[in-house]
């Protein structure tokens, strides 16, 4: 039997997904809009080819861009509800 195309499970279609999902919600909340700016700094090579790897991005700006848009995305959720901690009454029937 052959192998589709595209196949949804595998790890490298995730990451594809993942990615565009990232950059497809960067560029609906404007993120991506405007002027272009400059930014330099040193980064490891290690680190670098690392990402590019893992992400299967092969320009420095694609990935610079990436980075930034999921860092401005990051979810915070595990740590707002950590802090929820205790704010539950106790006697709240969660029906389980």
């Amino acid at each position: 039997m052959q192998k589709p195309a595209f196949d949804i499970a595998s790890p490298r279609t995730k990451t594809t997904l993942r990615r565009r999902a990232v950059i497809a919600t960067a560029r609906e909340l404007g993120l991506l809009g405007g002027e272009n700016g400059r930014i330099g700094g040193r980064v490891r090579r290690q680190l670098v080819a690392a990402a590019k790897k893992k992400s299967g991005i092969a320009s420095d700006t694609e990935l610079l861009e990436y980075a930034l848009a999921k860092v401005a995305l990051e979810d915070d959720f595990g740590t707002k509800l950590v802090r929820r901690k205790g704010r539950i009454s106790q006697d709240l029937d969660l029906e389980l």
